[in-house]
């Protein structure tokens, strides 16, 4: 058994996990960060990031694009499936970027060791954790004072906290594939790289997409009612094929993960020494269902408490951090106007609002998927706690 004792062990290694480590590398804490892969691994994910997180990131664009995938994003096209698309398009700055997570990840992944000097545990699953004395027995080998659950929708920290992953839960379920078009594929493929297509579904519970990312194609569609989806994801690729906008090799096995919109989210965020940040909460925003941003900010609130609580992890100290995430986020549970109408008036409208060049811009671009309307977060540097 190790003797060291870590401040703060991270159960994850995605971007919350690795951004929570990062946003603390001033901090003076031993830090370590658990994940059952081995990076880079691979994480399918439609995988656009909004200016707004690279800035709360602080990322060095020039020096990603280096060795990585960073797709200038400078417009969308969104329309339901079969109907009339409408274009939206920026000429000044990206509105977004698109990347390949298996990159993304293992290069924030290694910034935190780098940076916080994290130590990765990599390739070793979480099993259990107890409380011993002061502090979490992980795996009965790891001591630490305080446990992050940053897992993702199956975050075993969550199941340890006693939550019954996948009881009572309202999941979005989405299915999706990302592979790399053969030359000729490339070329005749009329999915332009600066301009992902969307497709709601009839019923407008869930939306399709198809996201070019330099040879490499995403495609996927995603549900709040996951009856079927399989049927509904080979009738959307079969669609998508029939009207030109995907080869006709597109492989058929689709890959499946599930995450909970934020307003449906009943899961506990924290407890004595332990706290829930990400996917691993269910902070995925409601209209477009994206994670990224959230599991972000979510890292950044928790690390402000962190370095706040000088080393008392209870509940009560912790409690900060469900009040700044609601402060952010809005009330678990709030309900909008729109869960109030009747389905067959919301399809109605939607049918009408989807064609319309002002909804769809103003709405689905800025508001869904891009959330303009809210600045940054600020403060993903804490000032340093350690004595110079």
């Amino acid at each position: 058994m190790s003797a060291e004792i870590f401040d703060v062990l991270i159960v994850g290694g995605g971007p919350a996990g690795s951004t929570l480590a990062w946003t603390l590398r001033d901090q003076g804490l031993n830090i370590a960060i658990l994940d059952k892969a081995t990076f880079p691994r691979d994480k399918i994910c439609a995988g656009w990031v909004t200016p707004a997180v690279m800035q709360e990131l602080e990322l060095d664009l020039a020096d990603y694009q280096k060795a990585h995938t960073l797709q200038p994003i400078f417009g969308f096209r969104v329309s339901q499936i079969g109907k009339r698309e409408v274009e939206t398009r920026y000429s000044d700055t990206p509105a977004s970027y698109s990347i390949r997570r298996c990159e993304f990840d293992h290069y924030l992944l290694e910034r935190a060791r780098d940076t916080a000097g994290a130590e990765l545990i990599l390739g070793e699953k979480f099993k259990t954790m107890e409380k011993v004395s002061d502090y979490w027995l992980v795996n009965g080998t790891h001591k630490a004072r305080l446990v992050i659950g940053a897992g993702g929708h199956f975050c075993p920290v969550v199941r340890a906290m006693g939550a019954k992953l996948g009881n009572s839960e309202t999941i979005v379920a989405a299915q999706e594939i990302e592979f790399e078009m053969t030359a000729e594929q490339a070329a005749a493929s009329p999915i332009e790289a600066d301009v992902p297509e969307l497709f709601f579904c009839e019923d407008l519970l869930g939306y399709g997409w198809v996201v070019r990312k330099g040879n490499f194609l995403n495609v996927g569609l995603g549900r709040e009612d996951n009856h079927k989806l399989s049927e509904h994801v080979a009738k959307f690729r079969q669609q998508l094929v029939d009207s030109g906008k995907i080869p006709a090799e597109t492989p058929l096995k689709f890959h499946g993960h599930a995450y909970i919109l934020y307003p449906r989210a009943t899961r506990p965020l924290l407890k004595d020494g332990v706290m829930i940040i990400g996917d691993a909460a269910g902070l995925a925003y409601p209209e477009s269902g994206e994670g990224i941003r959230p599991a972000v900010e979510s890292a950044i609130l928790a690390a402000q408490i962190i370095s706040q609580a000088e080393g008392d992890y209870s509940q009560t100290t912790l409690q900060a951090y469900q009040q700044k995430l609601e402060a952010r986020l809005g009330k678990r549970g709030a309900k909008e106007l729109m869960d109030f109408l009747p389905s067959w008036l919301k399809q109605s409208l939607a049918g009408a609002l989807l064609t319309t060049h002002w909804f769809v811009r103003n709405y689905v671009v800025e508001r869904w998927f891009l959330h303009s309307d809210q600045a940054p977060l600020a403060g993903s540097t804490i000032p340093s706690n350690t004595p110079h």
